[in-house]
């Protein structure tokens, strides 16, 4: 099919897509819907967005493209708010856009929602798998049986699942019978900084929750006390006191500086001094951060490789726990040419597979394929 209009119902994506300084956290989704809004926009696309009200006009137009507000994000009467301010708000935003095709993430009862306005509509529907968790039953990081159900009602209708990697894909066809495309990440391209500019030997960048063990860093910040750590992110809603005390905890160690939130277009500049990535989630999908860092030519260290990518392009070393993570960062920070090196292959890989316009365009063919 010929595409000549997207709509990404990018509920958090608003602050991200604005450059805002104020929002304390960015999700990777919302990331990836404002790269592939400027990339679709850069191709001649007429792109829409649906965002949470913030304050902001109810419709406007950000850098080519289109915003419209649905309610803000605690809107509502506790029980009844399902229904409305948010179905209703969100279910006219999209008959507003009007576009050809939808996009849409991460997991949730909005995935139900695009999908059963998309079959009413004929439009066309486009979700992405987020997490390896969206693809295994009752392990969703979804609240209720209700949203749960819908969000597996809008899967199994949807025109495209787009899955991060091949395990995604294995595990969508093995728990759910359905097939998927794997597409990879959209990232900015950026160049390297040269060694002697580098002032950060371990950069941390996530939002501070559990799944990412932010603890971790300071465990391993420990071991390596002549090794200087920088950790980046904010606390998410609800998350506040698990924020408050890791943050503290941080401050505490004389090798560890804690940024807090940064807005993503300045994130850039940490990437540039750092001398490795580290990662230490128990759940992902594919990071954004991992991107950013080999982008920059910065090697990746992480107890997460999505399809064995980290170790089998040499992009970095992936471990198999905590522990092992002390003495990798030792030895690695001890080896200049190894860093150049593997920083150099990193760089040339990711513009080789997951600049922004690239990325956009597979989305394209795959439609056009349908």
């Amino acid at each position: 099919m010929t595409v000549n209009s997207i709509c990404i119902v990018a509920l958090d994506a608003y602050p991200l897509l604005t450059a805002s300084t104020e929002a304390y956290y960015v999700g990777g989704e919302s990331v990836q819907h404002v790269l592939l809004a400027h990339a679709w926009r850069d191709m001649g696309i007429d792109v829409s967005m649906i965002v949470h009200d913030q304050g902001q006009p109810a419709v406007q137009t950000v850098s080519g493209i289109r915003t419209y507000s649905m309610c803000a994000r605690d809107s509502g009467i506790r029980v009844v708010r399902f229904f409305h301010p948010r179905m209703t708000s969100l279910v006219r935003a999209l008959k507003t856009c009007d576009a050809d095709v939808y996009y849409q993430s991460p997991a949730g009862v909005d995935t139900g929602i695009v999908s059963w306005f998309c079959q009413r509509r004929g439009k066309r529907f486009v979700f992405r798998i987020a997490s390896d968790v969206n693809c295994i039953p009752g392990k969703q990081l979804i609240t209720y049986w209700r949203d749960r159900k819908l969000f597996e009602y809008g899967l199994r209708h949807a025109d495209l699942i787009a899955s991060q990697t091949h395990y995604q894909q294995s595990l969508l066809r093995e728990n759910y019978q359905l097939e998927s495309e794997v597409v990879n990440m959209a990232a900015d391209i950026a160049t390297p900084c040269e060694p002697g500019e580098k002032d950060i030997d371990v950069l941390w960048v996530s939002n501070f929750r559990e799944v990412k063990r932010p603890e971790a860093v300071l465990e391993i910040a420990r071991a390596l006390p002549n090794v200087r750590f920088s950790m980046v992110g904010g606390m998410l809603p609800g998350g506040e006191a698990y924020y408050k005390k890791v943050a503290a905890e941080a401050r505490l160690l004389p090798n560890i500086t804690v940024h807090g939130a940064v807005p993503y277009h300045e994130v850039g500049k940490l990437y540039d001094r750092a001398r490795l990535f580290l990662n230490t989630s128990t759940v992902e999908g594919f990071p954004n951060s991992f991107l950013q860092a080999w982008m920059r030519g910065v090697p990746v260290v992480s107890t997460f490789d999505p399809d064995g990518l980290v170790n089998r392009e040499s992009l970095g070393v992936a471990a198999s726990s905590i522990a092992e993570l002390s003495p990798i960062i030792r030895n690695l920070l001890g080896n200049a040419t190894y860093l150049l090196e593997t920083g150099e292959r990193a760089h040339q890989f990711a513009i080789r597979e997951f600049s922004a316009t690239g990325v956009a365009k597979r989305y394209l063919d795959l439609l056009d394929a349908q």
